[in-house]
């Protein structure tokens, strides 16, 4: 059984609906915009601002569950040749999951600092606050950082199983 095989536990498969409703609303939203403008010469203005919010959603949704998974990109040709030297494997293995912890603060703090500036304003269309954009950012940030900070403490060891040695 592969890792794509596997059993979903409850977060994923809540993350797996989550991205299947934001898709099906945004296709529809866009569907009927395309069908008014075109059709009608008219369109709803607030489907162009919904779909942006969606897909944001989505992507950092599906980033953050992808990670337990090992979905991510990984450079397994690069490790791959230490795989004879386990000491350097396993330290380059923990400098790997340290710099995922470093990267997630950076987005994190980054994100931060966006959603503090949106809570003051709002979105032309719909008028839901702005910092629901970022905020994905920062709620993704954290849990790949949590995940990635689990890792580096067990040193979980990087996954060769994957379908090619670049992805």
């Amino acid at each position: 059984m592969t890792r794509h095989d596997a059993p979903r536990n409850g977060a994923q498969r809540l993350a797996e609906m989550a991205m299947a409703l934001a898709l099906a609303v945004m296709a529809l939203a866009v569907f009927v915009n395309v069908v008014l403008r075109y059709g009608f010469g008219s369109g709803i203005a607030a489907s162009e601002e919904l779909s942006r919010l969606l897909f944001v959603w989505m992507v950092f949704i599906g980033a953050t569950a992808a990670y337990p998974l090992g979905e991510h990109m990984a450079f397994t040709s690069l490790l791959r040749p230490l795989q004879a030297k386990p000491l350097a494997l396993k330290v380059l293995t923990r400098v790997i999951h340290a710099l995922v912890v470093g990267t997630c603060v950076l987005v994190g703090w980054g994100a931060w600092q966006q959603v503090v500036v949106g809570m003051d304003s709002k979105s032309v269309v719909l008028g839901y606050p702005s910092a629901l954009l970022p905020l994905p950012a920062l709620l993704c940030a954290a849990a790949i950082g949590v995940m990635a900070l689990v890792d580096l403490v067990r040193g979980k060891p990087i996954d060769f199983g994957h379908e090619v040695d670049v992805e």
